[in-house]
């Protein structure tokens, strides 16, 4: 059986100013859906990516925004990441090379922090 991970839950403390943010930067804005009153869902899907994130008020999160340091996504090439971060206006760091991989980081409005891989073969 297979499990895949399809969807992950992103902190964050105002919806639109993160839907802005994440659209910038090429995220697909599949659903924005307020189907009662406190109840709002967003979700928001990488280019390419099979995962979505989701975002919005009501969901019963216990994380509190921008706490979230454990997100990474996998690109064919870190240097043109970096390049269509900064040109989005997001203060993105790197490129840093590690033996595992060439690595971006940014963070959203909130601070979550996402990591960027550009994975590199193993020695």
């Amino acid at each position: 059986m297979d499990w895949k991970i399809e969807l992950i839950f992103v902190p964050v403390s105002d919806v639109d100013r993160a839907k802005d943010f994440y659209t910038s930067i090429g995220f697909h804005a599949d659903i924005d859906v307020t189907p009662s009153p406190g109840l709002r869902f967003v979700q928001l899907t990488p280019p390419g990516s099979a995962c979505s994130i989701a975002i919005g008020t009501g969901l019963g999160s216990q994380v509190p925004p921008g706490t979230l340091d454990v997100i990474q996504v996998v690109v064919a090439d870190a240097d043109a990441a970096l390049a269509g971060l900064r040109a989005a206006g997001v203060a993105a760091e790197g490129v840093d090379e590690l033996d595992w991989g060439r690595f971006v980081t940014f963070a959203d409005p909130d601070g979550n922090r996402w990591a960027v891989q550009q994975l590199t073969p193993y020695a």
